[in-house]
């Protein structure tokens, strides 16, 4: 729902590693919880630790996205990327009519056309390198979000690492917002785009990144705890 009249509210948030564990769901249903009140929420890579998961755990996950009853977009990961025993082909997980996953239940192009909206996002396709943001494509609404999985390109020594988000990948790209996934606490992409962020992992942040695009395109990014969290917003 949007908080007033031509705003719109974006969840962000990435890695919940979800695996077998005893307490498998209880980070994801934190982060349902907490974006209760947005108009979308996206995930941006790994929400599942890897692509082994039993049917079961995928069909309780699909059962849990479903009942959010708002709009979900999931980009796939290096940790669950769309291998050929991908999680997201194997299970139901795009089942849902309110859960869009990048690259498999549609393009990479998701389209909101009541909220005036796209969300782009390259997923990964397999677990070889990728450039995450290079070459993205324009905006085909008011409002654009691009989605990437990465890690950013900050020093000489990064040069070696997997997945790269590059200085003028960020600088090129046409979006209200970049919402990055692939490191644990949550970042500013400081000087690169003015609003490009890692929200960081639920386990370890305690917060989702909570987005506001008014109709004007004013952008305002804030950090907002997951219940039980114990932390506290942040702007």
């Amino acid at each position: 729902m949007a908080t007033d009249a031509g705003t719109v509210r974006i969840a962000h948030s990435s890695d919940l590693h979800i695996d077998a564990g005893a307490e498998a769901f209880s980070v994801l249903q934190s982060v349902l919880a907490a974006a209760r009140e947005a108009d979308v929420l996206v995930l941006a890579g790994d929400v599942f630790e890897h692509n082994r998961l039993p049917l079961r755990l995928i069909d309780q996950a699909a059962r849990l996205l479903g009942d959010a009853r708002l709009p979900i977009v999931i980009l796939p990961g290096n940790h669950d990327c769309l291998g050929s025993n991908s999680i997201y082909v194997r299970g139901g997980l795009g089942d849902p009519e309110n859960v869009s996953v990048l690259g498999v239940t549609n393009s990479e192009t998701l389209h909101l056309p009541s909220l005036d909206l796209s969300i782009w996002g390259r997923p990964h396709h397999d677990y070889q390198d990728m450039a995450p943001l290079a070459e993205s494509p324009t905006r085909l609404a008011g409002r654009h979000i691009a989605v990437a999985h990465g890690h950013l390109h900050l020093s000489p020594e990064d040069q070696d690492r997997s997945w790269l988000i590059r200085e003028e990948d960020l600088a090129a790209i046409d979006a209200d917002y970049v919402a990055l996934g692939h490191w644990d606490r949550p970042v500013q992409a400081r000087g690169r785009h003015p609003h490009a962020y890692y929200s960081g992992s639920p386990q370890f942040a305690g917060t989702m990144n909570v987005v506001d695009i008014d109709a004007a395109g004013k952008v305002t990014v804030e950090r907002t705890p997951l219940p039980g969290s114990g932390a506290r917003p942040t702007s």
